[in-house]
């Protein structure tokens, strides 16, 4: 059974975790005030997942979720992350994180920053265009008509493979934008954020974005 990593405990991550349980995996959960302050998540979420510190759920992990604010990324467990898929949920808001130069003159993405604080895991884009209730509300099994598709982006094969499995079992299609360098196109404020589209829309609204306002 596939262990989950989650590093961030607030509403992407809740959810990612709910998804997750509900399709066979073991949970191992974490959030910036310790792990006694999700008893009640993890009480929800059943025998298969428990609360554990950011380090301990980052060695616990087959494959890890990072959804921390922008601005935290430096403080995540790089070395137990190390040789590791991590799906990475972020989105810049300057309001909450502070403006990035890099990111306001459009010279890089945040999963490049993610990649560069954990420069030996492998990074795919995941869940971060879409508002964290839809991720369990929203999905519907394979075949659907117009079934909603979300995107993700890395520069490793096997990363993006897991993230389109892991779509698929809470119930999207998968759009691949490409490389890190190409996850801008799902950035916040492009056509494709938090939007429902199905592949050809999104599709499309990858292709009309803007890499600056």
């Amino acid at each position: 059974m596939t262990t989950l990593g989650i590093i961030g405990a607030g509403h992407i991550g809740s959810q990612v975790a709910r998804v997750a349980i509900a399709n066979g995996y073991d949970v191992v959960i974490a959030n910036s005030r310790g792990p006694e302050t999700l008893a009640d998540l993890v009480a929800e979420l059943g025998p298969n997942a428990r609360a554990a510190t950011a380090e301990d759920a980052a060695a616990a992990a087959d494959v890890a979720v990072v959804t921390v604010p922008l601005r935290a990324i430096d403080d995540l467990p790089a070395e137990q992350l190390a040789g590791k898929i991590v799906l990475d949920t972020n989105n810049y808001y300057f309001e909450r994180d502070g403006h990035i130069e890099a990111l306001d003159k459009g010279e890089t993405t945040t999963s490049e920053l993610v990649q560069r604080a954990l420069p030996n895991s492998k990074i795919a884009k995941a869940f971060n265009h879409i508002f964290a209730s839809e991720i369990t509300s929203d999905g519907t099994p394979a075949g659907t008509p117009n079934r909603r598709a979300l995107a993700t982006a890395g520069d490793d094969a096997e990363a993006v493979a897991f993230v389109t499995r892991f779509y698929d079992e809470a119930g999207f299609d998968t759009v691949n934008v490409g490389p890190l360098s190409e996850s801008w196109r799902v950035e916040r404020d492009r056509p494709a954020y938090v939007v429902r589209q199905n592949a050809e829309e999104l599709t499309e609204n990858l292709a009309r974005a803007n890499r600056l306002p």
